[in-house]
């Protein structure tokens, strides 16, 4: 496991995102381990997340069918 300095990290945050990408990194603050940088994949591994599309996650069935109740109430004209 790749181990970054909190101050190091965030000078070179590209080289921190590189390493990532072959293995978690250890950001330390002051000597302790304090953070860890995951690429996606290994992050989806890890919480049992799928990697299916936002657009797909956030779509509703199409065999839904909502019913809205009609207002009880009549609208009139604004009086000026």
């Amino acid at each position: 496991m790749t181990i970054v300095s909190a101050r190091d990290f965030n000078q070179d945050v590209s080289a921190a995102k590189r390493a990532a990408d072959i293995e978690p990194v250890t950001v330390t603050d002051r000597g302790r381990p304090a953070y860890v940088l995951l690429n996606i994949d290994d992050y989806r591994r890890l919480t049992g997340q799928s990697s299916e599309s936002f657009l797909a996650a956030m779509s509703m069935d199409d065999d839904i069918d909502i019913e809205f109740a009609r207002p009880e109430f009549i609208p009139r004209a604004a009086e000026f």
